[in-house]
């Protein structure tokens, strides 16, 4: 069994639900956290059964600014030691920017940027004090460039890239690493939910399943590294778009994110994901 704990956010469902997958069969100790108990009771019952690891649950909406102090607390007052904190909670709405309603504008920044602040500057201080820790922090492709139509949610994913960084030559002269997951398009809800099922960006982009993309994050985050962009395509997506201008990148993201004609309507959610078997 390995003894360090993860604390996921997100854990009930897409990325986060197989991150915690990961971190189940290498034998972590595990603290999961999303909104829906029932959700998340489910998912610890499968990894207690399959992997016999320690499982507990903490359902909080982390909009919600007492969440992430109430979770702090409620660890600290049963002993829990969180060694890896994997901020991968966050969500994304499509639009045009005078259209989205504030509130959803909001959301994103609030769960996206807000959250990751809040719990880290709660678990990183005892991390420091004690001379061990992990941060893996899920940003996205997204981060590397301004998207026309997920503005927003794009704004927010490169805070996510740039404070990581910079935590990270903070980090420099302590043992505590901070890890980025850099994911492109997967095959997860955040498709449904942000309504860009229909989108180039599900119908025609190359789309990971969930679980490669959760291995790469848990073997980067093992290895100490920086940025994990998984897949072939992301990196070369990232290594092009560093060269063009920020207008040319921003105008390839705007049909990137429009939908794709009729004929190229043949994806469905879930189809990676089902078709994928991480052993």
């Amino acid at each position: 069994m390995n003894s360090e704990t993860a604390l996921i956010t997100g854990a009930s469902s897409g990325i986060g639900m197989h991150l915690a997958h990961e971190f189940a069969r290498h034998g972590h100790p595990l603290v999961l956290v999303a909104p829906v108990e029932s959700e998340l009771q489910k998912v610890a019952a499968e990894f207690k059964s399959v992997h016999g690891v320690e499982v507990r649950v903490i359902a909080k909406d982390l909009e919600q600014t007492s969440s992430t102090g109430e979770i702090f607390d409620e660890l600290h007052h049963n002993g829990v030691i969180v060694d890896i904190l994997v901020n991968n909670a966050g969500h994304g709405f499509r639009g045009k920017a005078w259209e989205i309603p504030l509130d959803h504008d909001l959301s994103m920044v609030r769960l996206n940027i807000e959250a990751v602040l809040r719990l880290t500057k709660l678990f990183l201080p005892q991390m420091v004090q004690r001379g061990r820790g992990r941060i893996l922090n899920t940003a996205s492709v997204a981060g590397f460039e301004p998207g026309p139509l997920f503005a927003v949610y794009h704004a927010t994913k490169a805070f996510v890239l740039s404070w990581s960084e910079a935590l990270a030559v903070e980090l420099e002269d302590t043992p505590i690493t901070v890890t980025a997951l850099c994911p492109g398009p997967t095959d997860t809800d955040f498709f449904t939910k942000a309504d860009m099922v229909e989108s180039r960006a599900f119908q025609t982009a190359s789309v990971m399943a969930p679980q490669d993309v959760a291995k790469a994050g848990y073997e980067g985050l093992m290895k100490k590294e920086l940025f994990v962009v998984p897949g072939g395509m992301n990196k070369a997506l990232v290594a092009a778009r560093r060269v063009l201008s920020q207008t040319a990148q921003a105008h390839l993201n705007k049909k990137f994110y429009e939908d794709a004609g009729p004929e190229d309507q043949k994806r469905e959610r879930g189809d990676f994901e089902a078709a994928k078997t991480v052993d």
